[in-house]
């Protein structure tokens, strides 16, 4: 038997345009049903929001979302509950979406679009572990961590 886990991200009513962003940084197809094509009638305030949303890229990249019913992008939560402090990561948040890449340029490149309105905690850029690592939380509230897979030494 095999599984697979798929990162599902909850929202308050951005999850369209925070799926729409995510393809605009790693390619693939996003498909979304909204509650309105379940039969919630058009005038509900929920009707367009999406129930079932997710995307995938040929790469590898496959993230699930959806509007957390009733909710609306004003309730939203502060961007980041996360800082850097005397060299460690200080965070409230409950999980981390982590990219990891094979070389730095490739790594570079997501950085470049999931960095455009994001809090970045830690700068893209070489550490003790790995040729480049940075922490960000982008312009939906979602804290990322991208890395170039170190390589292992004989």
């Amino acid at each position: 038997m095999t599984i697979t886990t798929t990162t599902h991200l909850n929202f308050p009513g951005t999850a369209r345009a925070a799926l729409d962003f995510y393809q605009s940084v790693f390619g693939g197809k996003v498909d979304a049903t909204t509650y309105g094509q379940l039969g919630m009638p058009e005038t509900a305030p929920d009707a367009q929001k999406v129930v079932f949303g997710r995307l995938t890229s040929p790469e590898g990249f496959d993230v699930m979302a959806y509007d957390v019913p009733g909710s609306t992008p004003a309730e939203a939560v502060s961007i980041s509950g996360t800082r850097r402090e005397q060299g460690m990561t200080i965070t409230d948040q409950p999980f981390f979406l982590s990219v990891r890449g094979e070389n730095l340029a490739e790594v570079a490149r997501y950085w470049e679009g999931l960095s455009e309105g994001a809090v970045v905690i830690e700068p893209l850029a070489a550490s003790e572990w790995s040729p480049g690592f940075g922490m960000l939380t982008d312009r939906f509230s979602v804290t990322w961590v991208l890395d170039v897979q170190a390589t292992a030494e004989g």
